[in-house]
């Protein structure tokens, strides 16, 4: 029974936080460590980056699930839930051994963390509706985007200060702490569920077997194509399976009244616009390993030394997400969204200049990395809030589930993509066909593969933000709208909007 007294307070709210950030600061550092944990536990590249970004996968691939769970069994269940899976999780990856086991432990573990996202991040943003109103919601949302994006912020910094200093096991034992704080902190919580509309409808298990299918065999194809062969049968088999489910997904979610992705929902072109746009942006994640790796496997920094470089975009992403609360409130959520779109996109354009001394690349990153973090904090908040005040309360959960969905396979095919190109244009052997009559590479020319490769991917990640501005600019109303009120509005309504 819903307990519609009841205001959050601070305690709920940064016990929900340290959920939050015990995937985006903590499982996220794999970004940074993944070179010092293959070394560590003899594991290949190919099979490091799958560790790397299944995290993201099967939180982006159950997180609808546990939205629509979370409305019907109980938000505050599928919290607590969420907090066993990370403690789990994060032992079995602290635990990994060397050699044979490494991969299956391992995976097992990232796999246990991304079903811990998959539970924490909709039921507490759905939360977040339920609990919180007016200005005191987007505060609320706020300091979330302040565990979710500056945690990713962080874990750069974070994993190479743990990895250099204490080891990279200690950042998830660390995890499993951080996780059981929150668990005391959210404790003694009323249960919030949506309102009931009569018969429990049933889980689309169809829907969500084949929306699986599709998604694990993307991304197989994505990150092992390169070893694989793109024209082997083994990739042409995993391509004919991701089109063959994909429409077989398509054809069983239409119109289905207890649909595993509720398309009805993007009849909402502000929901539709927030959603596409966050898995764009979520998905440039990929500058970071890209970024990292290069700096790492090119120009010889270790780990802490990189993420250290990182510490403006953790920053400046903490400094400013308020800032871009503020925009919302002063402009809507249109402009700071493009704002910080090409904010980002500026981040991204100061690091394709590979051909520079090592140098004079680590001031670049520096300033990149201060200025992604800006950007993506002018459009957290604003992105945000105009989903989930575009959401009716009885598919808040489902909804926000969506919402986040983009986030995490935004992030995992950003991720998997970037390293693919990365890692398979530096294992061509002769690289200097690809670039050399265009650009002049100084210094060293030994890692002439990993400098060009970083080129190809980060102008893969450049071309994700300008999509994402495109897709703001075709959705986002341009007046500015009062979001409480389209909430309020919203509510009562038994499906979304149509624009």
């Amino acid at each position: 029974m819903e307990a519609v007294q009841y205001k959050g307070n601070d305690k709920l709210l940064f016990g929900i936080i340290l959920g939050v950030l015990a995937f985006w600061l903590f499982a996220q550092t794999t970004l940074n460590i993944n070179v010092d944990m293959a070394k560590d536990l003899q594991m290949e590249t190919a099979t490091m980056n799958i560790a790397v970004s299944i995290t993201s996968l099967f939180s982006g691939i159950f997180i609808v699930v546990m939205g629509g769970l979370a409305d019907r069994v109980g938000r505050m269940k599928i919290i607590k839930i969420g907090f066993v899976f990370s403690i789990k999780g994060s032992l079995l990856v602290g635990i990994t051994p060397a050699g044979t086991l490494a991969a299956p432990v391992l995976i097992a573990g990232r796999i246990l963390q991304g079903l811990s996202g998959a539970c924490i991040m909709p039921a507490s943003l759905a939360l977040l509706k339920v609990y919180w109103d007016g200005a005191a919601r987007q505060r609320a949302i706020s300091l979330w985007s302040m565990g979710s994006w500056g945690g990713s912020g962080f874990c750069a910094l974070f994993g190479g200060l743990m990895a250099q200093n204490v080891g990279w096991r200690y950042i998830f034992f660390g995890s499993i702490v951080i996780s059981l704080l929150g668990m005391w902190m959210i404790k003694g919580t009323p249960e919030s569920k949506a309102p009931t509309t009569g018969e429990q409808k049933k889980q689309d298990v169809a829907g969500i077997l084949t929306f699986m299918v599709v998604m694990i065999a993307l991304q197989v194809l994505v990150s092992q194509g390169s070893n694989l062969g793109w024209t082997s049968a083994a990739s042409l088999l995993l391509l004919a399976a991701a089109i063959g489910f994909g429409i077989a997904f398509f054809r069983i979610e239409k119109g289905k009244d207890n649909a595993f992705i509720d398309f009805r929902l993007f009849k909402n072109s502000t929901y539709t616009g927030a959603t596409i746009s966050n898995f764009l942006l979520n998905g440039v994640a990929g500058m970071l390993i890209v970024s990292l790796m290069l700096l790492q496997v090119g120009g010889g920094l270790s780990a802490q030394t990189a993420g250290l470089l990182t510490l403006g975009y953790a920053i400046a992403i903490v400094a400013f997400i308020r800032t871009g609360e503020k925009l919302l409130q002063r402009f809507g959520p249109r402009k700071p969204m493009i704002w910080g779109c090409i904010i980002v996109g500026i981040s991204i354009a100061l690091l394709l200049p590979t051909n520079v001394m090592t140098g004079t690349y680590k001031i670049l990153a520096i300033i990149s990395y201060t200025l992604f973090g800006i950007g993506l904090a002018f459009y957290a908040t604003p992105s945000t809030d105009a989903a989930l005040s575009n959401l009716p309360e009885a598919q808040t959960g489902a909804g926000s589930g969506i919402y986040k969905m983009a986030s995490s396979l935004g992030a995992a095919f950003g991720v998997a993509i970037s390293a693919g190109i990365f890692v398979g244009i530096s294992a061509i052997d002769t690289p200097g066909s690809i670039l050399d009559n265009v650009i002049t590479f100084a210094g060293r020319q030994d890692n002439l593969a990993y400098r060009q490769g970083a080129i190809y991917a980060l102008l893969f990640n450049l071309f994700m933000v300008l999509v994402a501005i495109i897709s703001i600019l075709k959705t986002i109303p341009a007046k500015k709208e009062t979001t409480l009120q389209t909430s309020l509005n919203t509510q009562a309504l038994e499906t979304p909007p149509t624009t």
